[in-house]
């Protein structure tokens, strides 16, 4: 029964950590310059050198993947 338990536990763990969160919304301004968009709820996300920055302008709809920490950006998706 442990041995069970442990290796769902395992599971879980590894299950929670192969998901990156997503932020979704509205560009509310892109500064392509510093690589910073800004969503119409006011959050802003710094883009990476090495994460692509499609052809997007204000009033397009974006998911940005983030990293498990919800603090880099790891893809910016149309």
């Amino acid at each position: 029964m442990s041995k069970i338990i442990l290796a769902a536990s395992a599971l879980s763990i590894m299950a929670g950590a192969a998901f990156a969160s997503p932020a979704n919304g509205i560009v509310g301004n892109i500064n392509t310059g510093t690589r910073v968009i800004t969503l119409e709820s006011g959050k802003s996300f710094t883009i990476p050198h090495d994460v692509a920055l499609p052809a997007i302008q204000a009033g397009d709809t974006v998911s940005l993947q983030l990293n498990d920490e919800g603090d880099k950006v790891q893809a910016v998706l149309r």
